[in-house]
């Protein structure tokens, strides 16, 4: 098995073009093409993590930041990036990178982090600008055989649901010239066509896989279609994540209670409501930026990272911050990872791996 066949599973978990525009994730270091000897998966790629995928006979890393975030213009081992990135390369080691997509993601790190607060709910910010619609025209009696090729090149999917699609029976007019070769028609004579116009939402990401499977179905020499981006929300995909706890809890209990599931040492927070918490709102890593939105949703608690001390009086005494610590907050993604390969790859999961190397760069005294 090469290492790509791992890659194309995971980005269709968590497409690289859900990533944020800052971001770096992918393939950073090696070749897709090699065959895999075992994956190691942990949060981030240091020096530690390539020496022990190496003793372990891993050829393939799967972190969620991208140890290569930003431009390399040299690498000469001055620090622990250019380090890492060496030593991986000495060594034919792949790193692969699942950062801000898999934040995105459906079941991504926000979701695993609510899973271990028993929270169930949505996403807190779906995402926009991620899906299309497609509509095309084709002859009824080729109707059935192109919506089946769109479906299962993944358009007319929403949410639960599969196979979607408008149609509008009406007529089609064209006149071939005397260099067209049409599949129905003579050239130079206009002809009409009994046709059925359809409509399909499909994500944005497969538009060159949809179209590639518009043209192959389709019967004629020139298909008719338009493309249009959607404002829509796309539920599933995004932001955070929101929901109720099992049951409600004094925020004195809720503290206790994040600080057991998580394994914590301390939290930072703002001042305890004096109400139970029931509706919480979660992201993993810094998410700060989903503040509003948990005001707005009318959250009990948001529970993030890296919360800048202004930012605390952001939370205007209506809904109580929790900082757990950047680690802490999406280190469970690693077990996700680890059981979404090895329910794709159950032959080979033996040759999946957890790292043991806690890269976490923070500790308290």
């Amino acid at each position: 098995m090469q290492i790509r066949q791992i890659l194309q599973h995971l980005e269709a978990w968590a497409p690289v073009a859900w990533q944020e525009s800052y971001d770096n994730s992918g393939l950073l270091v090696g070749d897709s093409s090699a065959e895999v000897k075992g994956v190691l998966i942990s949060l981030d790629c240091t020096e530690e993590v390539v020496e022990e995928a190496i003793k372990k006979g891993c050829n393939l890393i799967i972190s969620h930041h991208p140890i290569v975030f930003s431009g390399l213009k040299r690498i000469t081992g001055a620090n622990y990036v250019e380090r890492t990135v060496i030593k991986a390369i000495q060594n034919n080691v792949c790193i692969y990178s699942c950062h801000t997509n898999l934040d995105h993601a459906p079941k991504g790190v926000s979701y695993q982090l609510a899973q271990k607060l028993g929270i169930t709910g949505q996403v807190l910010k779906p995402m926009r600008g991620a899906l299309k619609a497609l509509q095309y025209y084709v002859p009824a009696s080729h109707e059935q055989v192109l919506r089946d090729a769109l479906h299962a090149a993944g358009a007319g999917n929403i949410g639960e649901y599969s196979s979607c699609s408008f149609t509008q029976e009406g007529l089609g007019r064209f006149q071939p010239s005397a260099e067209a070769n049409p599949h129905t028609g003579e050239a130079n004579v206009l002809s009409e066509v009994q046709e059925v116009k359809v409509e399909m939402i499909f994500p944005a990401h497969l538009e060159s896989s949809i179209l590639n499977a518009l043209k192959a179905a389709h019967p004629y020499e020139e298909v008719a279609y338009s493309i249009y981006s959607l404002d829509n929300t796309w539920q599933e995909v995004g932001s955070g994540y929101l929901g109720v706890l099992q049951e409600p809890l004094e925020p004195t209990e809720f503290l206790a209670f994040v600080k057991k599931r998580l394994g914590l040492q301390a939290l930072k927070h703002t001042a305890l409501p004096a109400g139970p918490v029931s509706k919480v709102a979660v992201c993993g890593g810094a998410g700060s930026f989903l503040i509003k939105e948990a005001l707005k949703n009318q959250c009990d608690a948001f529970l993030t990272s890296d919360i800048k001390y202004h930012e605390f009086f952001d939370a205007e005494n209506q809904c109580l911050l929790i900082d757990v610590g950047h680690y802490e907050s999406e280190v469970m993604i690693i077990d996700a990872v680890h059981d979404y390969l090895s329910k794709k790859f159950s032959t080979f999961a033996v040759l999946l791996q957890k790292s043991e190397v806690n890269t976490n760069p923070v500790f308290f005294s």
